[in-house]
């Protein structure tokens, strides 16, 4: 009789472990393979401050984080750029780490957002992983495509007499930002969106005043984001780690970012395309 119930027990408790193997196999499948090219699009409503009635319903796509060439081929890519396309952008915005590493056949993989097609303009800005060795490779290779590269500079917009500005901070993690010479550039009249990097930097952004909404990446979101556990987050993204933000009268929002960093896997925290239509208050 003993015997019996031990063989019972025994019986469930291997059904029991070859359930759990099955889950967790599934799940490494699920969270290596399929998240991290499952692209997410967000729409989001933004009233920015001083925006002119010329700009109100103006679209903005913001992608971030490429990290091509570190599980994001060239089919990724052209994925993400056909994405971009199909929401018939006014501005694209790209807010850092291009890709993760330097070798050449990396940097060839950017040719890809020469394909990008906004009304305006592409602009980018620079991140921790561009900055990390050379950035004068990633320069060119941006510039080549045909994208406006901003590194403490101001790009403005113009609707007949109606302006809107558009900064980007060089990479606060290696302390490249200069914030002051971008506020020594911005007029006083117009809407000005920030771009920067690490999204932490908002707190310094906001108490500037000048800025209605920043744009951020570096956190991935997490990229794991399990119950009891919210997933890696870097410096400078720790604050603000995840989508939107009040940071005084400023809106932060942080974008999930395409690629991964650390670990090619995602899990509740999907690659992120977000698009953003600006609400006119005037």
């Amino acid at each position: 009789m003993r015997i019996s119930k031990f063989r019972v027990v025994l019986v469930r408790s291997i059904k029991v472990f070859l359930v759990f193997c099955v889950l967790v196999f599934s799940t490494s499948i699920y969270a290596r393979k399929i998240e991290p090219i499952w692209f997410e699009v967000t729409q989001v409503d933004i009233a920015v401050p001083k925006l002119e009635r010329a700009f109100n319903g103006y679209r903005i796509v913001q992608i971030s984080d490429l990290h091509a060439g570190d599980g994001i081929d060239r089919s990724h890519l052209e994925e993400v750029v056909k994405i971009v396309n199909s929401q018939n952008p006014d501005l694209v915005v790209i807010t850092g780490d291009h890709i993760s590493r330097l070798p050449k056949q990396h940097l060839e993989l950017l040719d890809t957002l020469a394909k990008l097609h906004p009304r305006d303009r592409t602009i980018s800005i620079l991140g921790n992983h561009d900055v990390h060795d050379d950035p004068e490779p990633i320069r060119t290779a941006i510039k080549q495509v045909g994208i406006t590269l901003l590194e403490n500079t101001i790009y403005t917009l113009k609707r007949d007499s109606a302006t809107l500005h558009i900064a980007g901070v060089g990479d606060v993690y290696f302390k490249q930002d200069k914030l002051d010479r971008i506020l020594a550039q911005l007029p006083a009249t117009g809407a000005a969106i920030m771009l920067a990097h690490e999204p932490d930097f908002a707190d310094e952004t906001a108490a500037t005043g000048r800025f209605g909404l920043q744009l951020s990446g570096h956190s991935h979101g997490g990229q794991l984001r399990i119950p009891f556990y919210k997933g890696y987050t870097p410096l400078l993204a720790r604050k603000y780690p995840l989508g939107r933000y009040q940071v005084g009268n400023m809106i932060q929002y942080t974008n999930r970012g395409i690629g991964t960093i650390k670990f090619q896997a995602r899990f509740n925290c999907r690659p992120e395309i977000s698009v953003f239509n600006l609400v006119s208050g005037s």
